[in-house]
């Protein structure tokens, strides 16, 4: 049995087979409530496989000619207000390590700063603040917090005005630190949080700004251009960055630029030239955004295939990422290798962006298995500390040196605020607001996308310019039901249950019915799902991996109950000795193992802390031969969700399944669990009850599980060399 990724896995018992074409499947839904008025077309449901490219959208910037349509395109900053367990990672954060960096890294002292001086001269002249005012900013624009918003400005006031007559700005010692050649990486981050400042506040200086800096880039010689290690791996990031200036100035010579990028970066098209996780993460879509300009579809398949290259040989582990530590090396694919925290922000990332530009499910299905199942366990449940790596099996979290089970030297897995993380401490903090800035899309027919699941609200304009509101009321990855509802009044506050014959004069015609089609995704996993109307179900084609159109005329107070029933289901890693990992929709299960958190340093505000066991974790699955998937029982907890259920303590979903201890499966010297051996394995330990949490929630884990056998086919697994 081969073994896949989450998003084209076969899974035991049963076959998935992905279908690369588009499927319409549309009927009339007619409707008891009165939604749709006699003379309106008939409601449709349709269901396709992929977000059509019909039109370039005039309710959003998108895409201009010659780029290709933009069947997705993002919504403005502010637009969507996430709620629920979301909202409060995001609180989280604000009063965490990324709110309060400024405190703990020194390469985010204001003062005698090479970003924040108007000639570029001081210290912390590279990468490191940057990465943390891409995030910092944009998690103030998200919450409207005003606070961080009015500290962010400060850095990015300075910022704009550091720039030189020819174009440069930032550090000046960037423009000569390659061997007198310019390194243009920094750049490209702080392109990124122009951008966000752009669509928040409309400052008339940032496309000025950023046409007189690609001007600069156009007329450097192409030779040295893109020198270096990083920038040449990375210049995807600068690519994305003159497409976003082009599709709001038309200025036709920023094509020409993009040409000159994509022929000095590093050749993603011919494969994964580089296994550097980071780079690779952030890498690989190159080709996909240079599809844009291209319109050739094989950039496109390139970045769909540089994602399975390196998934194929270093991703048969759950959670979304694979085995780089810092660099993947043959040989090192085990579970217990882990995944950079900076990987995981910079995957999620790439993993939204390929959505928009392809308008197909599956990179959102790939954002959320790292957002819910690796992306949490990197971070202490407060958000002031995180650890480098993260791996799908790991159960002690010391600070001493695991090299070379885990390729660098030093501390590696113990949690902390300070500088020893120094890349993954800043650039972590994007992860929670771009996720939360994804929820919702506008689709070229001017309609609205549910792309990402969490409580939210929306406030966007469709079709006719139209501003509509929805309320998306949900628990999940928790829960399997999204319950939508539609205000028409701008906002759901004032308007939802406000009838039309209410004589507001403007109001009344704000909420007359509009007509756009909402787009609800189905994730991979998902073979049945449901959906009703204003109460009323409607028959849907089972069609996992597609999205789910609903297309009528939108009525105030309208409501849409959305339901992915998730169920047991097995992945088996057959490159990773036929381990199995346990799913129950978007969330995969690891063995809940006791903890015991010690602090080492920091401070009483700003701990660092290691988290050693202090229950068995060897364990094999006992597993029914036939249907291995009913071995497991699903329990949910009654009650609200709490406030951050990603922790052993407050998860609202466990397991209850059958294991037996391994005794030879031991830690080594340095304290890393050591390698797997093959299943089945045979076991003489008796058989216990044990408890499976979502992997997002446990800090120690086993996720990749051996599995007990006893037949002719079961292996001894050797006692560790003493």
């Amino acid at each position: 049995m081969k073994s896949q990724p989450r998003s084209s896995c076969l899974r035991i018992g049963r076959l998935r087979i992905a279908c690369a074409t588009v499927t319409i499947l549309a009927f009339a839904v007619g409707l008891s409530s009165g939604a749709i008025s006699d003379d309106s077309p008939p409601a449709q449901i349709r269901v396709v496989k992929q977000i059509p490219a019909t039109a370039r959208t005039s309710q959003y910037v998108s895409n201009r000619e010659p780029l290709t349509v933009s069947p997705l395109v993002k919504l403005p900053i502010g637009s969507i207000k996430p709620r629920g367990w979301l909202r409060n990672q995001l609180e989280l954060e604000a009063n965490g390590m990324t709110g309060r960096l400024e405190e703990i890294s020194p390469w985010c002292r204001f003062d005698q700063n090479a970003w924040t001086d108007p000639e570029g001269k001081g210290h912390s002249g590279w990468e490191e603040m940057p990465y943390w005012l891409k995030g910092y900013g944009d998690l103030g624009y998200v919450l409207g917090d005003e606070a961080i918003i009015k500290e962010a400005r400060r850095w990015i006031e300075a910022a704009l005005a550091s720039q030189r007559d020819d174009g440069w700005f930032g550090p000046r010692s960037l423009l000569t630190s390659l061997e007198g050649k310019a390194d243009l990486w920094p750049n490209m981050l702080m392109l990124n949080v122009l951008q966000s400042f752009y669509e928040k506040s409309a400052d008339p200086r940032v496309l000025p700004f950023m046409t007189k800096y690609f001007r600069w880039e156009l007329n450097y010689p192409e030779k040295d251009f893109m020198a270096g290690y990083w920038p040449k791996i990375r210049a995807g990031d600068n690519l994305e960055s003159v497409y976003w200036l082009y599709n709001r100035t038309g200025d036709k010579w920023l094509l020409d630029l993009g040409e000159k990028i994509h022929r000095s970066t590093a050749n993603w098209t011919s494969g994964v030239i580089n296994w550097h996780g980071v780079n690779v993460s952030q890498g690989f879509r190159e080709p996909g955004v240079f599809y844009q300009q291209a319109e050739d579809p094989k950039f496109l398949a390139a970045a769909e295939r540089n994602y399975h290259g390196v998934m194929d040989l270093y991703g048969q582990v759950p959670g979304g990422g694979f085995g780089a530590d810092e660099n993947c090396r043959p040989g090192y694919s085990d579970p217990r290798q882990g995944f950079e925290t900076c990987s995981m922000v910079e995957f999620m990332h790439s993993f939204e962006m390929l959505t928009k530009i392809s308008g197909e499910p599956r990179w959102a299905d790939r954002c959320e298995d790292v957002a819910f199942n690796s992306l949490p366990a990197a971070m202490t449940p407060d958000l002031k500390a995180l650890h480098y790596v993260t791996a799908p099996n790991m159960v002690q979290l010391d600070k001493k040196n695991k090299s070379p089970g885990i390729e660098n030297g030093g501390t590696m897995f113990s949690y902390s605020p300070k500088e020893v993380y120094r890349c993954c401490q800043h650039n972590v903090a994007m992860g929670w607001p771009y996720f939360a800035e994804e929820l919702w899309l506008g689709t070229s027919d001017g309609g609205l996308c549910a792309s990402l699941y969490s409580a939210s609200e929306v406030t966007a304009k469709v079709a006719g310019g139209r501003e509509v509101t929805v309320v998306d009321d949900t628990d999940y990855p928790f829960s399997d039901t999204i319950e939508l509802k539609m205000s028409l009044g701008g906002t759901g506050k004032q308007s939802v249950g406000v009838p039309a014959s209410a004589g507001r004069g403007s109001l009344k015609a704000e909420l007359q019915p509009v007509r756009f089609p909402l787009y609800l995704r189905i994730p991979a996993w998902c073979e049945k799902p449901e959906i009703s109307i204003n109460g009323q179900s409607a028959d849907v084609p089972a069609s996992a991996s597609s999205y789910i159109v609903i297309d009528r005329s939108w009525k105030d107070g309208d409501s849409v109950r959305l339901r992915l029933p998730m169920k047991v289901s097995l992945r088996k890693w057959a490159k990773n000795h036929d381990s199995v990992s346990v799913d129950y929709g978007p969330l995969t299960f690891s063995l809940q193992i006791g903890e015991r958190w010690s602090r080492y340093g920091g401070s009483g505000k700003w701990p660092e802390e290691e988290v050693f066991s202090t229950t068995p974790w060897n364990y094999g699955l006992v597993l029914d031969a036939k249907k291995p998937e009913s071995s497991f029982e699903v329990t949910h907890t009654d009650g609200p969700l709490a406030k951050q259920p990603f922790t052993a303590e407050a998860v609202p979903i466990r397991m209850k399944a059958k294991g037996r201890r391994i005794p030879n499966w031991k830690q080594d010297a340095t304290g890393l669990l050591r390698p797997l051996g093959p299943s089945p394995v045979k076991s003489a330990e008796p058989v216990e009850t044990i408890t499976l949490i979502p992997m997002g929630a446990a800090r120690l884990r086993i996720s990749s599980f051996p599995f007990i056998g006893d037949g002719p086919g079961a292996h001894e697994w050797p006692a560790p060399a003493k």
